[in-house]
């Protein structure tokens, strides 16, 4: 009997280790989708009830995530060292942990969005040391210098890469000369294995995790190639040259958004007049061909969404303005583009879009539609400095959006 229950502790142990919760940039698979429920569908006129204010999270325009209960927010609060802090429901730091040298070239603000596992943090610094953070303590667990160790490049305005987490690895885009990218021990950072170079410094846009056929694939995207890794082995599955597309004399290899994935098809867009591309998998996933391409949905860096169907994301016209717009996932067919104050970020929740402004921290609660730009709802974010680039996220009913060294939460539980 007591052999039998040893058993069985041992089965709900194992599959507890396996089923690990990881909460990551925009929301589930990096998607901009966030599982949630019994949301508010129309705000009263001076916006959600604020919930929670804090102020002094340091200076970044990377997301917050919450996990157990606990914020955990990147900025800058003094000289140049990114900074990662953990804050409780009441606005009271917990700990916060320096990870890394900032980008001190342009925007001096940190980028990264940590991402959480099993009690732990991976997050990378503006010059590229990635990091494993425990969450309860903020005790480095361990720093490895990736640029350095292994002949990275960064692009113009540094690493704001939100690291991604496969099986016993944490998978990190070096870009440069001797690699594309590294996957690295989880437990210790040593190195598991490493992409062949594909040319082309590391880009601004996070990789992404995919099931096609049965098939993992990383989604990864250099200043020059999107590339196809396995997860396996670092082995290069397929590469595509997106520099063809880059047209502008400005944002040359400026690969932005992660990219989205339906039925073994993948949306990818990075603004500066690039085409919104939807490519084609093949069958085993070891080819890739472009089925569309639209020239309306060049999203800057806000991301994009899929929902019923439809593809909604913010425009480019250039670095000050942009417009909204929806496409049509399997034509490629421009449903609308309209102006609403600028261009932004965008995230989806409980049949509900939630869209904010990058300039005047103007935000809209806004029911997706193919026929036009449908707004519920709008307030304005007031508090903080600087441009409004950290993306939004919900999590158990509440939006939090960050503005410089502010992040305002807001209740918005039906």
């Amino acid at each position: 009997m007591r052999s039998i229950l040893t058993i069985l502790l041992l089965l709900l142990y194992a599959g507890a280790l396996f089923s690990q919760e990881i909460i990551e940039f925009r929301g589930d698979n990096r998607s901009g989708i966030y599982n949630e429920s019994a949301l508010l569908k129309e705000w009263p006129e001076s916006g959600p009830e604020v919930f929670l204010e804090i102020e002094g999270v340091g200076k970044g325009y990377s997301q917050p995530i919450f996990a157990d209960e606990t914020i955990f927010i990147t900025g800058i609060k003094e000289d140049t060292i990114d900074i990662l802090s953990a804050y409780n429901l009441k606005g009271e730091l917990l700990w916060d942990i320096p990870y890394g040298r900032s980008w001190t070239a342009s925007y001096i603000d940190s980028r990264s969005t940590p991402t959480y596992e099993n009690k732990k943090l991976y997050v990378s610094s503006g010059t590229g040391q990635v990091n494993c953070i425990d969450a309860l303590t903020g005790k480095v667990v361990w720093q490895v210098d990736a640029i350095k160790e292994y002949g990275g490049e960064i692009f113009k305005h540094g690493d704001a890469e939100a690291l991604l987490l496969i099986d016993d690895a944490v998978l990190y885009t070096t870009g440069g000369e001797e690699n594309a990218l590294v996957a690295l021990n989880k437990k210790d950072g040593s190195l598991v294995w490493k992409t062949k170079s594909m040319g082309g410094a590391k880009s601004y846009a996070s990789p992404v995790l995919i099931n096609h056929n049965g098939k993992k694939i990383i989604l990864a995207q250099t200043s020059e190639d999107f590339i196809a890794v396995a997860p396996e082995d670092g082995r290069i599955i397929w590469s595509f040259d997106l520099l063809q597309f880059h047209t502008e004399s400005i944002g040359v290899g400026a690969q932005t958004n992660p990219p989205l994935y339906r039925n073994g098809e993948i949306f990818q867009t990075s603004g500066y007049n690039h085409p919104g591309i939807l490519f084609s998998l093949s069958e085993d996933g070891g080819s890739v061909e472009i089925k569309w391409k639209n020239d309306t949905l060049d999203t800057h860096h806000g991301g994009t969404v899929l929902v019923d169907g439809n593809i909604y994301g913010s425009t480019w016209t250039n670095n000050a303005r942009g417009k909204w717009a929806s496409v049509n996932w399997d034509t490629g067919k421009t449903n609308w583009e309209t102006d609403w104050q600028n261009k932004g970020s965008v995230i989806f929740a409980d049949g509900m879009l939630y869209l904010f402004e990058e300039k005047r921290g103007n935000v809209a609660l806004v029911k997706p539609s193919p026929e036009k730009l449908k707004i519920i709802s709008t307030f304005k974010v007031d508090k903080g400095v600087g441009p409004h680039w950290a993306h939004p996220a919900i999590y158990n009913g509440m939006l939090f959006i960050r503005h410089g060294d502010v992040l305002m939460v807001y209740n918005i539980k039906a």
